[in-house]
């Protein structure tokens, strides 16, 4: 599948441990080599800030989209653009109308809403964009397990749970997004 832009799910904070920031700003240098754009939250602040340095850093333009509330604070301001939007619905939706596939990199409530939810539309056939998740140091290790323990219970199907492409090293998983091929697979079927 062609990517022209990834979307990008991160904190706004760097978070506790180094290799968080440094995974976002490779994550960011991955995305440049590849020659494809970023979409992101248009923050200039934590990991979203890296991430988008190292697209800008690259060469490649980067896309923000942030809320009007909160745009004065903390908005990145040498971005190749800055949407400024009214409300949060308003920025995910433009922010995925804007890319070919979406990553999650460490983050906290926002993000985790913001995989959840891109997830729940790939179930419902809403789209066939690929979804990420880099795992850095095991920090998403307990929502997989949660994931699979959906999965043994029977209220996320296998399948569907194969829609998220799961890796540890930002250059392996743009490659594998780049080949991904979501089946699709009826979320109420039986």
């Amino acid at each position: 599948m062609y990517m022209q832009n990834v979307c990008v799910f991160c904190g706004s904070s760097a978070g506790k441990d180094p290799v968080f920031m440094a995974s976002a700003k490779a994550l960011g240098e991955a995305i440049s080599r590849s020659s494809m754009g970023l979409v992101y939250g248009g923050a200039e602040v934590g990991l979203m800030g890296q991430v988008a340095d190292a697209v800008l850093a690259g060469g490649q333009k980067v896309l923000g989209v942030i809320p009007q509330s909160f745009a004065e604070r903390v908005a990145h301001k040498g971005l190749t653009e800055l949407h400024v939007v009214d409300s949060m619905h308003a920025r995910k939706t433009m922010m995925f109308e804007l890319s070919g596939a979406c990553i999650a990199l460490p983050g906290g409530f926002g993000t985790l809403e913001e995989l959840t939810e891109v997830l729940t539309w790939a179930q419902l056939e809403f789209h066939q964009k690929p979804i990420g998740l880099l795992n850095i140091n095991g920090y998403y290790d307990a929502l997989l397990t949660f994931f699979d323990q959906a999965v043994l219970a029977g209220f996320i199907k296998p399948q569907h749970l194969d829609l998220l492409v799961v890796h540890d090293d930002p250059t392996e998983l743009l490659m594998r997004l780049k080949d991904c091929k979501p089946s699709k697979s009826e979320k109420w079927s039986h």
